[in-house]
């Protein structure tokens, strides 16, 4: 009697050892769930922590805002990206239910930021876009989720792509798309709030000041050197300009990289990973502040893309700030700095690398040409070359004949960006085969500098007997714009702007 009760106690024990057991098994395996579900998020800062604990995924499903955008028909859209991902993030300056903080009180937000996030097809490297809220776009007709349509502008500051008349991130799409010739996938959208709970969630972001700040309008006061920011004082860094370069954008612009970029550093560290509470918050904080499109628009959909771009080294993230100019018309404004921009994009749509790694090296070379978004630069027959002609005086219209909507804005920018600052988009015209320049009377030198500025062969020029002496010249669009191949760059320009994601000595100055 005695051994069995020894017996029963032995294995009551070993029972409850293995209970034990079991239940720290469990518990492995639970957080391993949770680091796999979330491990890759750094990689899209906009996109952290949205796995979390599937015990969760109805709270974090039920935080998240998607909309189904309106993009039009295929044939309008640039050629797919395959196997790359290209996501667009819009930050916009909402102040809606801030209040007076903020000034502008009730405004309902423009895209005041805009990254353009591509990840190479082999997840062997990514780069980061920003695209000015001041640069001046043609914004195309659009469709907003509520089925509204509003009218495109031939020419207005991209950040007016996003809540000017209605419009929502899905113009915002459209506008890109038309700029740049690359196709977007997905959209996540963000607001002031956003910033600020997102920098909280994972215990602060460092960043680096190159000399002492005091900015009155973003309300940020920063000593030189290095500072943890969260909350008010993380969103005051990303909000300044005035206090820093030459107090525009263009100089905000990099303070944001040194944001992002540090934020996915802490977001990617073993401190948050490791870290059950920090990774609730972050998924918590996350999944609240965002606004997707619906095809990513459910927990599941979001962590299966940010599991995928958490492949990407952090070293291997690059951004940078697409060229510009100031606007000839307008300093406080800007245009594409050509044929720069269109290099970057170009190197974008095929894919091509601005980090140097053996992989996407061998991924460039095995890449596909990009689709060209404006005439080519070079065609068979003898091109023009440009006489001595002023350009900034010269009136262009640009029309569209190639059968294909959306191949004049593009081109009047590159036009702008060559000098022709009063190139402007005019209405279709009837299919042509090829593109041509046609002139009034007198204006034969203007006419052969216009086409050399577009790459055109001599032949392409023709008088226009019908016009007047004061009328604009006319270029038509054809068909070969859209079969004529692009030559794929090898290398980005040479004085673009970069900030590598793995750089912690970048500094505000």
């Amino acid at each position: 009697m005695q051994q069995d009760e020894t017996n029963t106690g032995r294995f009551s024990g070993e029972s409850r050892r293995e209970a034990k057991r079991r239940a720290a098994a469990a518990k492995r395996q639970r957080r391993r769930r949770v680091l796999k579900w979330t491990a890759g998020t750094g990689a899209l800062v906009m996109v952290a922590g949205c796995g979390g604990a599937y015990y969760l995924y109805q709270h974090f499903n039920s935080n998240l805002t998607s909309v189904k955008v309106q993009l039009g028909s295929e044939e309008e859209r640039p050629k797919a990206a395959g196997d790359a991902l290209n996501i667009l993030v819009i930050g916009t300056d909402s102040r809606q239910g801030l209040g007076r903080e903020y000034g502008d009180e009730g405004s309902t937000g423009h895209a005041d930021t805009t990254l353009l996030f591509h990840v190479a097809k082999d997840r062997s490297n990514a780069t980061v876009v920003s695209i000015p809220r001041d640069l001046m776009v043609p914004i195309p007709e659009c469709q907003n989720d509520k089925g509204r349509k509003i009218p495109g502008t031939a020419r207005d500051m991209f950040n007016n792509s996003l809540g000017q008349g209605g419009r929502d991130a899905g113009c915002t799409w459209k506008t890109v798309e038309k700029l740049t010739g690359i196709r977007v996938d997905h959209f996540v959208q963000v607001d002031f709030e956003a910033v600020k709970t997102l920098s909280t969630a994972v215990g602060g972001v460092e960043v680096c000041a190159a000399k002492d700040i005091d900015d009155k309008d973003s309300h940020l006061r920063m000593a030189k050197g290095r500072h943890v920011v969260q909350g008010e004082e993380a969103l005051a860094f990303v909000r300044t300009r005035h206090a820093v370069g030459f107090g525009g954008d263009l100089t905000r612009i990099p303070l944001q990289q040194q944001f992002i970029s540090s934020m996915i550093r802490k977001i990617k560290s073993d401190d948050t990973l490791t870290s059950p509470s920090k990774l609730y918050q972050l998924a918590d904080a996350a999944t609240k502040a965002l606004t997707v499109d619906s095809g990513i628009g459910s927990v599941d959909k979001l962590k299966n893309l940010a599991q995928d771009i958490s492949k990407v080294d952090t070293k291997n993230i690059t951004f940078t700030t697409v060229p510009v100019l100031d606007d000839p018309s307008d300093k406080d404004r800007l245009i594409l700095r050509q044929p720069d921009a269109g290099q970057v994009f170009s190197m974008i749509a095929g894919d091509r690398s601005l980090t140097e790694t053996a992989a996407s090296a061998a991924s460039a070379a095995s890449a596909a040409p990009a689709a060209p978004a404006a005439p080519p630069e070079a065609s068979a027959a003898p091109s023009t070359t440009a006489p001595a002609v002023d350009p900034k005086g010269v009136q262009v219209t640009v029309r569209n004949g190639s059968g294909t909507r959306g191949q004049s804005g593009p081109t009047v920018e590159k036009l702008k960006g060559k000098g022709f600052a009063k190139a402007a988009v005019g209405s279709d015209a009837p299919p042509a085969a090829t593109t041509t320049v046609s002139h009034p009377a007198g204006q034969e030198a203007e006419a052969a500098a216009l086409a050399a500025a577009l790459g055109l062969p001599a032949d392409a020029v023709k008088p226009n007997p019908k016009a007047g002496p004061k009328d604009p010249l006319l270029v038509v669009l054809g068909k070969d714009v859209l079969t004529a191949p692009a030559q794929q760059p090898t290398e980005a320009p040479k004085d673009l702007q970069r900030v590598q994601a793995d750089d912690v000595d970048v500094c505000a100055k």
